[in-house]
């Protein structure tokens, strides 16, 4: 018999702060965190806009000591210590008494890229040597570390993030990353709960962090048409669900979890937020960069986290959706739900907060479960803001522009990614 997990600590950073409530108060004001790219000048491309998570120091979150041991994580690490640390100390777990943190693990949702995508690039070009066509290895050497912000590493893999977390609280548990695009922290989280059901770990960490809010980011979202660009009102640029969307708006963060197995945090006395009921996830196995247009994976991950969870669609109170705001998804997604859903598709309220946060590609899943765990707590939906033009193709209550009091028990939140990975996580009220 597997054993049961819940939500204990939770933890974000993000485009509209980083404290859990006042953000949340702003989510069900329907705020924007959407403004011009200041990270770096966007102006000549065909998106101006972002949403960026601004004010953050990675000093406000750490004692001295952690911080000067962490101070050249990168920019993502940054973001998913910060998280992480915020998590763990609202979850209390580091009172436990004789705690074995063999078998604490962590499981991330982490992005890719160097941290210092500019001075990288003007190390790189000023390092080619155009004389030969090639790279002179001396001249890279000696521009590189100069070029380089020298607070930082050059931190490339994703699994850095996960490792400067089990350096700051000492987790001697299994450390594991996954890099499944806007669906990796849902999966992460999903996995990271199979592994204390079968015993594997008492608690995990578990989350998503994400920045490419970078030229070559931008550049490549551009390139694909996905990303909005509505450079004249950029704060209602995400609009998800709405007629009138022309893709997403590219955003930045971090989200975490402190998942721990029933009889642990009940045992320790914690503060049960919820519980994690379902976990679905599977593949398009049609193309990378679309969702199959009869939406059968995002169909067969919900099915899958329903049959998990034990619940049917008739049980779910609240859909957090992927809801990027591209024509494709909305439309995809909306045609999921009512697969799933059938008559009560039309009766089950469905919003996605990326219409004021923007997407946080592989930290995206992480930050919209914990919208879903204070829907639980307050009794509350978040809205679907920006949607002012009904679509005939998304036809589906989307809480539109406004925060609605209802009951919540349960909750199912969708997250799909490119390369056609679809996955789905229920939460319940304990």
């Amino acid at each position: 018999m597997s054993r049961r997990v819940v939500i204990t600590g939770i933890g974000w950073i993000t485009p509209l702060g980083f404290d859990i409530d006042s953000v949340w108060k702003k989510l069900l004001a329907a705020d924007s965190g959407v403004a011009r790219t200041s990270i770096f000048d966007a102006e000549t491309f065909p998106t101006t806009f972002s949403a960026e998570v601004k004010g953050f120091d990675l000093r406000n979150f750490l004692a001295p000591a952690d911080f000067d041991r962490h101070k050249t994580a990168s920019r993502q690490a940054a973001f998913a210590l910060a998280a992480s640390r915020i998590a763990w100390d609202a979850s209390s777990v580091a009172k436990t008494p004789n705690l074995d943190k063999t078998r604490i693990g962590i499981y991330l949702g982490g992005g890719e890229g160097p941290i210092d995508f500019h001075n990288f690039v003007a190390a790189a070009i000023d390092g080619w040597a155009y004389d030969k066509n090639g790279l002179d290895y001396q001249r890279w050497a000696d521009v590189a570390y100069a070029q380089l912000d020298r607070t930082r590493e050059l931190e490339q893999d994703p699994n850095m993030a996960g490792s400067h977390i089990a350096e700051l609280f000492g987790l001697e548990g299994p450390s594991f990353n996954t890099l499944t695009a806007c669906a990796a922290s849902t999966q992460a989280i999903g996995e990271a709960t199979q592994m204390i059901r079968y015993g594997d770990t008492d608690v995990m960490i578990s989350g998503g962090c994400h920045s490419m809010i970078h030229p070559l980011g931008v550049t490549g979202f551009n390139r694909l048409t996905a990303l909005s660009t509505r450079n004249d009102s950029c704060m209602t640029a995400s609009r998800p669900f709405d007629r009138t969307r022309d893709g997403f708006v590219l955003g930045e963060g971090a989200g975490m979890l402190i998942l721990e197995e029933y009889e642990h945090a009940k045992a320790r006395g914690a503060r049960i937020l919820c519980e994690v009921k379902g976990y679905g996830s599977t593949a398009d196995a049609f193309r990378i960069t679309d969702i199959h247009e009869d939406g059968r994976g995002a169909m067969a991950s919900m099915r899958n986290a329903l049959a998990d969870a034990g619940v049917s669609p008739s049980d779910i109170h609240y859909i957090s959706a992927h809801g990027t705001g591209t024509e494709e998804n909305d439309k995809i997604e909306s045609k999921a739900i009512r697969g799933v859903f059938g008559d009560l598709a039309k009766k089950t309220p469905v919003s996605s907060i990326k219409s004021m946060m923007g997407h946080l590609i592989a930290a995206a899943g992480a930050v919209e479960l914990i919208t879903c765990v204070l829907a639980i707590r307050d009794q509350v939906l978040p809205p679907t803001s920006n949607y002012q033009n009904p679509d005939p193709n998304c036809d589906l209550d989307y809480v539109p522009n406004k925060a609605r009091p209802s009951k919540v028990t349960t909750c199912l939140s969708n997250s799909f990614g490119f390369g056609g990975q679809n996955d789905t996580l229920i939460v319940r009220a304990l």
